[in-house]
């Protein structure tokens, strides 16, 4: 008899609780989304700025190089980014004359050809943000 009466109120407080569990849900999973989106977003920018990074560096090195024209150090660096990162990409050569002069290679891409704008709802927008990198050595 004792036993019957203990297992009727824990029923009742699992039936009370069932709701509850739907609307933790509810709330923290957009915020997870967010979140995972986010992360998925910048880890793409972080990946696209290595390579355009890594894109100036090898222009550079190109272009300090003797007999390098500006054209030839634009193709290097385009031969090193993906096809993705090469729209609306802005390269600038800077190749000096004479040995020991400053070589500048800068290379500038939007973001949203890096990576897809997932954060924009929540106004963090990739519009009119660019990658950029510039690097410089001395001309051999």
């Amino acid at each position: 008899m004792k036993n019957t009466m203990r297992s009727q109120p824990l029923r009742k407080s699992t039936r009370s609780r069932r709701g509850v569990l739907s609307l933790e849900l509810i709330l923290t999973l957009p915020i997870l989304l967010i979140v995972l989106m986010g992360l998925f977003e910048f880890t793409v920018l972080f990946y696209s700025r290595s390579l355009v990074v890594e894109a100036t560096r090898v222009g550079a090195r190109k272009a300090s190089l003797p007999g390098a024209t500006a054209e030839s150090v634009e193709a290097e660096v385009r031969n090193v980014l993906s096809p993705r990162l090469q729209t609306g990409i802005q390269v600038g050569v800077d190749v000096g004359l004479h040995s020991g002069d400053v070589v500048v290679v800068s290379v500038q891409t939007p973001m949203t050809s890096a990576s897809p704008d997932l954060l924009w709802p929540i106004g963090l927008s990739l519009n009119g943000r660019n990658l950029y990198s510039e690097t410089r050595m001395i001309r051999e």
